[in-house]
C-alpha cells in the first residue's frame, strides 16, 4: 500500500492540517459583496475545473506513486472538479438511510476500500506581498491524502468541513502538479452515517490562498445590545508576528460607522481584541436582514466580512432574539441534486432559498452536516435563521444484532459503541470545532446541533460542554439526547433546547403541561414524503399555541434521486436506493421532500405556504364588513409587508375583486382591523377570499407575490350550490317509458334511449348502455382501496391483512319495483376478501329515473375489528375519450381531508391528465375533497356526478392497482379507460411515513355512514 493507514486510526483524524479559524476571503483590497466575489480575491487562485483521475475498486490495486512527478498519467481520464465519482461513471451509487454500507466494526472498513487518484496541474507565481501559501478544500467524502510536487502535504477526513494545509514549501514558480488520494471509507465513514445516498470524491471547492507573513489568522465577532446602542466585540489571534490592525465598521450604504483598533488582550484564546459601541443599531432577523460591513484591515492584507447585530436569550423557557419570542418555520436541507449529486453550486443554493422564502420559511437546519460556506453568507444576506450541525451521524450502530431487541437494550448498546466511547471523544470534538469555528462570524446561526441520531454519551457531553464555553452567546441542541443508557447518569446542563421528531401533538401537550425548564423545538416533524405531509395546520395550531413551543423544522425540502435521462418514450427518469444494485439499501424513502429532484413544487410545499402564510383573518363580520386580521410575523409590521386583494365567488363564478392597502398598523402577533366592501346574493354557495400580496419584495421574492389566502364562507338564505341543486332535479322533460327484464343473474332496464344492465350477484351496474354506445369499460365498483401513498406505508400492512387490496362485492338478494317513472332496486350487499369475514354490510337502494339518471344510496356498516378504510366509494370505469373535466370543490390541485389549506373552493375546468400528480413511487394522488359535482365530457357526450352532501373524487388514466403495482413513474402504463373514483371520503395523509399515527379525526373508521350520489348521463348541463 503507497499510504499509511491513517483512515483506521482514530488517533489521526487530521495530518498537517491547519488550526481551526472562521471562513473568510483575504484580499489586498476591500471586497465589497461577499458572496458573489468569492474568487475575485486577487489572494486566491481557483483550482476547481478539469482535473485527471482513475479509480480503483481496491487500495490496493493502486501499487505505482502516481504523486510523483514524472508520473505516465495516460491511464487517467478528464472529470470535472468539483464531482463525485459516481457520477463519472465509476463505482455505483448507494442510498441507505440507517444501516451502515460497510460491516459495523470501527474503526475498521473493508480492506478492498474503493479510491480515486486526482492529478492537477496549474500555474502559479508566488506574491511577493504574499508569499505564504495555503491549500484549501472544502468538502471530500470520505479522506484525502495530499501531496503537491511529489511532496507529501498531509492527510485529513470529515468530509463535510474545510481543510487546509500550508504548502509555501512545497510549491515551486511555473507548472505545479497536485495530487490527491481520496478513499471511499474511513473510519470517519462511522461518523457520516446520514440519510442520504452515498457519494465519494472531491465535492466541494479547491483553491489556494497567498497572504503576508503576518495576518491575522482568526477572529471571532459577537454582538450584544445595551440601551440604545450595540457592542460589537472582535476578538482575534495572528499567524506570525502580531501587526497592526485597524477594524471599521460600515453600514448597509458603505458609511463607516465606527473604527477601532485591535488591542492586545492576554490569557485567553484569543491574544487580541477591539470593542466597538454602535449607536442606535439596525437590528438583523429573518424580515429584515440588515448586515454591516467589517473591515480588517493589516499590512498588505485586508478581510471582510458582514457583521448582523442580533441578540439571543432564553427566559422562562422562551426563545427570544432581539426581544421578540420567535417562531422557527423550518425545513430541514441536503445538499442534494439528481445532476450533480453532493455538489451543490451557488446558484443551486439560491434557487432553494428563493423558493423558501416565496413559501414562508424562515429558518433552515443544516441536516446533517455543514453546509459550504456561503451558503451561511446567502442565509445572513437574505434572512434565514439557521440551525448549524456539525458533520456527526452514527445512526448505524443502533442497528446492530441483539439477541435482546427491547428497546432499552437497543438504546443502550445504541450509545455504548460510539457515542458514549470515549475513544470518540477526539474525533466528535473535531466534528464539532469543525462546524463551530468556520461559521461562528455567521448571524443567521442561532443554534449550534451537535449532531444527529448518534445515540447519547461522553462524546456529546464534552462536546456540548466547549461548544457552550467559547460560545455561549448562542443556543446548543442534540435531539438524539433523548436516546439514554439506562445504566448511568448523563449531564445535560449544556443543552440549551429541548429538540424532539416527530412527537405526536399529545407528547408535545404534555411536555408544556410539566412546567418546562426549557424552549421546546420540532428539529423534524411533518414528514413530507410522496403525498404529503397532512398534519401542517395541526402543528402550525400547536406551536402558536405555546411560547414555549419555538417552532419546528419540517423533513425535508427536497426529494433525493439520481437523473437517468429519458425512457424511450420521452419520460424522464430518477432513480433510487435499490435501482443501483445495492446489497443494502432503504428502498425510496429519499423521496420525502417539499420539491422533486429538480425543485418542481410537491402540492405538500403549496400546503406549507399557505399554513404559515404571514397573516390569517381570525373573523368576518359580514353586516359590517370588518375582516379582522392576526399578524403572524415575528417582526414587520403588516402594513409595511403586504397589501390585501378580496374577491367574492358564489357557485365558481367571480362576482367582484378589489385590492386594499392596510392604513393601521398590525404588529407583530397582534390583531387588527380593516373594512371590506361586498355584495352578497341570496343564494349560492358563496365564499370570500382574501389573498395576503407582497407589498415592496426582497432579493428573493418579487412585488406582488401571493404569500398566502383565507376562504371565508358568506352567509345568505340559501348557501347550496345551485348548480348542485339544480343538477339533482328530475328532469322531467327527457323522460321516457321504461321496462325490465329479469334473469337469474341480471335485470336489464330498457328504454329507446338507453340500455342498463344490474348484476344480481354483485349489487352493481355491469353496462350503462346511451343511444347505442356504452359508457363503461368495465363494471362499477365498489371501491375500498386506495393505492397506499408513502405516508401509509405502515397502515397498508394492516389494509393488505385485511384483504383491502382484494376485497368483492357480493349482492345476497335483490328486489326491484317500478314507482312512478322510475325504477327502484333494493340490494343487500357485502364487501369481503377471500379466507375473511365481511368488512362492510350495505344496504343499497338504485333509482333508475326514465330521463337515465342514476339516483344511489348505501347505508353502510362496517366490522370494526377491521382497520380504518383507505376510502369508500364507487369505481367507474369510463372509455377513456372522457378527457374534459369540470367540478365545483377544492382545487386546482390535489386535496384530501388533512391536507386541504392550499386549495380553494371554485369551479375548476380541466383534464384528466392534469389532475395526475406524477410522483415518481406512484401512490394516490390527484383527489379532490368537499365537491359538490364533477362533470366529464368527449364529443358532446357527457358523464357526470353530484350529491346532496360534499364528496371526494379521483380521476386517472391509472388504475390503483397499476399504482399500487409499479416502482416508478416512467414504469406506468395507462389502463385505457378514464377511472372515476366518487367517493364518500378518503382515510388522511398524514405523515405516517416517519412520524405519529394519523389522528383520529381524519380516519375513515366510523361503524355506520351514508353514501349517496347521483350520476348523470346524456347531453350537457
Amino acid at each position: 500500500m503507497i499510504v499509511p493507514r491513517h483512515y483506521e486510526d482514530l488517533k489521526i483524524v487530521h495530518e498537517n492540517t491547519m488550526p481551526y479559524r472562521a471562513y473568510y476571503m483575504p484580499s489586498s483590497h476591500d471586497m465589497g459583496p461577499l458572496v458573489e466575489n468569492r474568487y475575485a480575491s486577487d489572494r486566491v487562485t481557483e483550482l476547481n475545473g478539469t482535473w485527471q483521475f482513475q479509480y480503483f475498486k481496491s487500495i490496493y490495486d493502486l501499487e505505482e506513486k502516481f504523486y510523483e512527478l514524472g508520473y505516465d498519467c495516460s491511464k487517467f481520464t478528464k472529470v470535472e472538479v468539483p464531482g463525485v465519482w459516481q457520477n463519472y461513471g465509476y463505482d455505483s451509487h448507494q442510498y441507505t438511510n440507517v444501516r451502515y454500507p460497510i460491516p459495523l466494526d470501527p474503526p475498521y472498513v473493508p480492506q478492498e476500500n474503493p479510491c480515486g487518484a486526482y492529478i492537477k496541474k496549474f500555474v502559479y507565481q508566488k506574491p511577493e506581498k504574499a508569499p505564504k501559501a495555503y491549500l484549501n478544500f472544502e468538502g471530500v467524502d470520505s479522506c484525502f491524502y495530499v501531496w503537491v510536487n511529489g511532496t507529501y502535504v498531509g492527510y485529513s477526513q470529515v468530509s463535510h468541513a474545510t481543510s487546509e494545509f500550508e504548502v509555501t514549501d512545497a510549491l515551486a514558480d511555473g507548472e505545479n502538479t497536485l495530487a490527491v488520494l481520496v478513499l471511499k471509507w474511513c473510519d470517519g465513514t462511522y461518523l457520516e452515517d446520514q440519510d442520504k445516498f452515498r457519494m465519494s470524491g472531491i465535492f466541494r471547492d479547491v483553491y489556494l490562498l497567498n497572504r503576508p507573513e503576518q495576518v491575522i489568522y482568526d477572529y471571532f465577532t459577537t454582538t450584544e445590545l445595551r440601551e440604545g446602542q450595540a457592542v460589537l466585540t472582535v476578538k482575534a489571534r495572528y499567524q506570525g508576528q502580531t501587526v497592526s490592525a485597524k477594524l471599521t465598521l460600515y453600514d448597509a450604504d458603505h458609511k463607516a460607522v465606527v473604527s477601532q483598533v485591535l488591542n492586545e488582550e492576554a490569557g485567553t484564546e484569543y491574544t487580541h481584541k477591539a470593542v466597538m459601541l454602535v449607536k442606535e443599531p439596525k437590528l438583523w432577523n429573518p424580515e429584515q436582514p440588515y448586515l454591516y460591513t467589517l473591515v480588517l484591515e493589516t499590512e498588505g492584507e485586508v478581510i471582510t466580512d458582514r457583521i448582523g447585530i442580533r441578540e439571543i436569550i432564553v427566559k422562562d423557557a422562551v426563545l427570544y432574539v432581539n426581544g421578540t419570542a420567535i417562531k422557527f418555520k423550518g425545513v430541514n436541507r441536503h445538499d442534494s441534486d439528481p445532476v450533480t449529486g453532493f455538489v451543490i453550486g451557488l446558484e443551486q443554493m439560491k434557487k432553494d432559498l428563493q423558493m423558501m422564502k416565496e413559501s414562508n420559511f424562515n429558518a433552515v437546519r443544516s441536516s446533517h452536516y455543514p453546509n459550504a460556506p456561503y451558503f451561511y453568507q446567502l442565509c445572513d444576506e437574505y434572512g434565514f435563521f439557521v440551525i448549524a450541525e456539525a458533520d456527526n451521524e452514527s445512526h448505524g450502530t443502533q442497528s446492530q444484532y441483539l439477541k435482546d431487541s427491547s428497546w432499552e437494550n437497543v438504546s443502550r448498546k445504541w450509545n455504548e459503541r460510539i457515542s458514549d466511547n470515549p475513544d470518540f471523544i477526539p474525533a466528535t470534538m473535531d466534528r464539532t470545532k469543525l462546524c463551530v469555528h468556520r461559521e461562528k462570524n455567521r448571524p443567521c446561526i442561532i443554534i449550534w446541533s451537535m449532531g444527529n441520531e448518534c445515540g447519547y454519551g461522553c462524546t456529546f457531553e464534552e462536546a456540548l460542554k466547549w461548544t457552550k464555553s467559547f460560545d455561549p452567546a448562542r443556543l446548543t441542541c442534540y435531539e438524539s439526547s433523548f436516546y439514554r443508557n439506562d445504566r448511568r447518569k448523563y449531564d445535560y446542563t449544556n443543552i440549551d433546547i429541548f429538540s424532539r421528531m416527530y412527537p405526536s401533538l399529545e407528547e408535545i401537550q404534555e411536555y408544556m403541561e410539566k412546567k418546562p425548564d426549557k424552549p421546546f423545538l420540532l428539529i423534524e416533524y411533518c414528514h413530507a414524503m410522496g403525498n404529503g405531509p397532512g398534519d401542517l395546520e395541526d402543528y402550525f395550531k400547536m406551536i402558536y399555541k405555546y411560547d414555549v413551543l419555538c417552532g419546528g423544522f419540517v423533513w425535508e425540502w427536497c426529494d433525493h434521486a439520481i437523473y437517468q435521462g429519458q425512457d424511450a418514450k420521452g419520460k424522464e427518469k430518477y432513480f433510487y436506493g435499490g435501482d443501483f444494485g445495492e446489497e443494502v439499501h432503504d428502498g425510496n424513502f429519499c423521496m420525502d421532500g417539499l420539491v422533486y429532484p429538480d425543485r418542481t413544487p410537491h402540492t405538500g410545499l403549496l400546503e406549507y405556504q399557505n399554513v404559515y402564510r404571514p397573516a390569517r383573518a381570525v373573523s368576518f363580520c359580514q353586516n359590517t364588513g370588518e375582516l379582522c386580521l392576526e399578524n403572524y410575523m415575528n417582526y414587520v409590521d403588516l402594513k409595511d409587508y403586504l397589501y390585501l386583494t378580496y374577491e367574492v365567488n358564489c357557485d365558481g363564478k367571480l362576482l367582484e375583486k378589489k385590492q386594499l392597502e392596510l392604513k393601521e398598523s398590525i404588529l407583530p402577533r397582534k390583531k387588527g382591523t380593516v373594512q371590506l366592501k361586498i355584495c352578497v346574493p341570496e343564494c349560492g354557495k358563496c365564499y370570500l377570499k382574501v389573498s395576503y400580496h407582497l407589498k415592496q419584495g426582497n432579493a428573493l421574492v418579487v412585488p406582488a407575490s401571493v404569500m398566502g389566502f383565507d376562504e371565508i364562507l358568506l352567509e345568505n338564505k340559501d348557501e347550496r350550490n345551485q348548480q348542485a341543486v339544480k343538477l339533482l332535479e328530475y328532469r322531467k322533460e327527457d323522460a321516457v317509458s321504461m321496462q325490465v327484464l329479469e334473469t337469474d343473474r341480471f335485470l336489464t332496464i330498457e328504454t329507446e334511449k338507453f340500455t342498463y344492465l344490474y348484476s344480481k350477484l354483485s349489487g352493481l351496474f355491469e353496462q350503462l348502455c346511451l343511444n347505442g354506445e356504452e359508457l363503461l369499460a368495465a363494471p362499477i365498483e365498489v371501491n375500498i382501496w386506495r393505492a397506499p401513498t408513502d405516508n401509509d406505508r405502515k397502515m397498508k400492512l394492516e389494509w393488505i391483512a385485511a384483504g383491502y387490496d382484494r376485497s368483492k362485492t357480493r349482492a345476497y338478494d335483490t328486489k326491484w319495483e317500478i314507482s312512478g317513472e322510475s325504477v327502484i332496486i333494493h340490494s343487500t350487499m357485502s364487501v369481503a376478501a377471500v379466507a375473511l369475514q365481511k368488512v362492510l354490510d350495505i344496504e343499497t337502494e338504485w333509482k333508475v329515473q326514465s330521463t337515465g339518471e342514476i339516483f344511489v344510496n348505501m347505508q353502510v356498516k362496517k366490522d370494526m375489528e377491521f382497520p380504518q378504510l383507505p376510502r369508500f366509494g364507487l369505481r367507474l370505469f369510463l372509455k377513456e375519450e372522457y378527457e374534459s373535466l369540470k367540478f365545483y370543490g377544492l382545487g386546482p390541485h390535489e386535496s384530501y381531508v388533512d391536507k386541504r389549506r392550499s386549495c380553494s373552493h371554485g369551479l375548476y375546468e380541466t383534464t384528466v391528465a392534469e389532475q395526475h400528480e406524477d410522483y415518481l413511487r406512484p401512490q394516490e394522488n390527484g383527489s379532490h375533497t368537499d365537491c359538490d359535482y364533477v362533470m366529464m365530457e368527449t364529443e358532446g357526450r357527457t358523464f357526470g356526478a353530484v350529491s346532496s352532501r360534499p364528496f371526494t373524487f379521483n380521476v386517472s388514466y391509472y388504475t390503483q392497482e397499476e399504482l399500487t403495482e409499479k416502482a416508478h413513474n416512467f414504469e406506468l402504463e395507462k389502463s385505457g379507460s378514464t377511472i372515476v373514483c366518487l367517493d364518500y371520503a378518503q382515510n388522511g395523509i398524514g405523515s405516517n411515513s416517519c412520524g405519529p399515527e394519523l389522528r383520529k379525526e381524519y380516519r375513515l373508521e366510523e361503524e355506520t355512514f351514508a353514501f349517496d350520489m347521483k350520476l348523470l348521463f346524456g347531453k350537457e348541463w
